[in-house]
């Protein structure tokens, strides 16, 4: 394990910013089992030092501009950022959410975001949203709100 420093921050940066890039083909158009596979619930801890608000910048400032998942940003922010806090030995929980007004009209309003002890970190629940499900390791299982 690395301490807090130039080369594992480096390290991180390159890793982070190679996984935003290739996550928009990786996940594509698949299903939801195969899209969390990317926010996994164990993992080792190579970015183990590193603190949560240094991750957390570093994912907002890597997707500011998306080219492409321009119309699922918040996957995208939750998933690298979940993904990232567990690399570095953190325990976040990514919440998922529908607009129950949504449920009859073509197309379903959902929403996701990234909470850490219990305070969200990437985006935020927004009004109307009602959670659906819940991908946090608990007992190593994910459960539904």
């Amino acid at each position: 394990m690395m301490a807090d420093g130039p080369l594992l921050r480096a390290l991180f940066r390159a890793h982070l910013w190679t996984s935003a890039r290739l996550m928009p083909v990786l996940i594509g158009q698949r299903d939801f089992e195969a899209v969390l596979k990317w926010a996994p619930l164990h993992s080792s801890t190579p970015y183990h030092g590193l603190s949560s608000s240094y991750i957390v910048a570093a994912v907002n400032r890597t997707v500011r501009h998306p080219w492409l998942m321009r119309d699922r940003r918040c996957l995208r922010e939750g998933l690298l950022a979940h993904r990232f806090l567990r690399f570095a030995g953190f325990d976040p929980d990514l919440r998922f959410g529908v607009d129950p007004k949504s449920m009859q009209a073509p197309s379903l309003a959902a929403h996701c975001w990234l909470c850490l002890d219990g305070r969200a970190v990437v985006s935020d629940c927004l009004p109307g949203m009602v959670e659906i499900y819940r991908h946090h390791a608990e007992a190593g299982k994910a459960r539904t709100a």
